[in-house]
């Protein structure tokens, strides 16, 4: 909004220092700036809002005992996030553009689908909230209208189902008839991904935005005619406007973590860990860039992995010889190292240092090829 129509001013009476709002660096820097002002502002009215109507985390009997304590801390506070990230992007991002378009959709519907499943849990006391095969419902058709989106919608000609391939120059990978299956599982999986990660206090809101600034710096340069002919990437009209929500991102995840850090005042909830897992796989669908997932998004591939080899190596051999066990002390990854008598913040920091690690790999791959 504040975007056109600084637009609009500059197109009738040109005066001086407006120009500088259709520079994308410009208006990043704003979205970043504004999401943490807003964090800042409505995380204590949040807060005591949730406090005031007791929606709080139950305990977790499958949990570490060490996280009971917690029971009570509010919840759902995925809220400060998604405000505080929608919020900027309308007022300096272009909403014309399909990019930031389809990242919306992405956002919001997720919100809600996580919101659900927080409501019926904290509010009315379901134990497992929202049932399993309607939250991949959600998610499935989220994801199968963004990859219907690219692969069908004409702003997307040319460039629908091809990716880079990285470390290789010069040669794009096609995912042809199986572009949208891939799409939705990516989607789907990244959402769930986030989720399993959202286990320590500032851990997903860290990783998450430590990933966004990432993908905006690549967003960036692929937006650029200029930048992506140097690199010898996809050169993507448009997908610049990206780094403006990648920027509002990083901003609400600094401004969530001043009260989610340890000891943490609010939780996400599945509000907000759906949702940006569900961004975060989206971006990279957006920027082309979806084999570079596992390598940028390597805490949260291997939380995920490490629920999943816990869970169907239980199976098998509690088929094989009638007693279930375990490859970890408890799953995901983040649990097992507590249960070793890691302390939570030395994880958390461990973690964060990993993922800027991959963060610096990741970039690293679009002039190593």
């Amino acid at each position: 909004m504040l975007y056109k129509l600084a637009e609009i001013i500059n197109a009738k009476f040109n005066p001086p220092g407006f120009d500088i709002f259709r520079f994308i660096t410009f208006r990043s820097a704003l979205a970043a700036i504004t999401a943490l002002l807003i964090s800042f502002f409505i995380g204590p009215k949040i807060i005591k809002y949730l406090q005031k109507k007791q929606i709080g985390e139950a305990r977790k009997e499958d949990g570490p005992q060490l996280h009971w304590s917690k029971a009570g801390t509010p919840t759902m506070g995925g809220f400060i996030i998604l405000f505080s990230v929608l919020i900027p992007l309308l007022f300096w991002g272009d909403l014309t553009n399909i990019y930031i378009l389809i990242i919306l959709f992405v956002t919001v519907a997720l919100g809600l689908v996580g919101f659900t499943d927080d409501y019926l849990k904290v509010v009315k006391k379901y134990k497992k909230g929202l049932a399993e095969r309607y939250k991949l419902f959600g998610q499935i058709t989220v994801g199968l209208i963004v990859g219907c989106a690219i692969y069908f919608l004409p702003q997307f000609d040319g460039i629908n189902s091809i990716t880079t391939i990285p470390f290789l120059k010069s040669f794009e990978f096609d995912f042809s008839f199986l572009y949208i299956p891939i799409i939705v599982f990516i989607i789907t999986a990244t959402s769930n991904a986030v989720n399993f990660t959202d286990g320590l206090d500032g851990l997903a809101a860290g990783t998450v935005g430590i990933v966004s600034l990432t993908l905006g710096i690549i967003a960036y340069v692929s937006g650029n005619i200029e930048t992506a002919k140097y690199l010898n990437i996809i050169y993507l009209k448009g997908n610049g406007e990206l780094a403006i929500y990648c920027s509002a991102l990083v901003g609400a995840a600094l401004g969530f973590l001043w009260f989610n850090s340890y000891p943490a005042q609010v939780f996400m909830g599945d509000t907000g860990s759906l949702a940006l897992g569900g961004a975060v796989g989206t971006l990279c669908v957006l920027v082309k860039k979806e084999f570079m997932l596992p390598i940028l998004g390597g805490i949260f591939f291997a939380e995920a992995l490490s629920v999943i080899f816990q869970r169907y190596y239980f199976k098998y051999t509690r088929i094989r010889t009638g007693e279930g066990k375990r490859i970890f002390r408890m799953a995901p990854l983040h649990h097992h190292y507590e249960m070793l008598g890691i302390p939570e913040p030395k994880i958390v920091t461990r973690f964060y240092i990993i993922a800027i690690i991959l963060a610096i790999m990741t970039l690293a791959s679009l002039k190593i090829r």
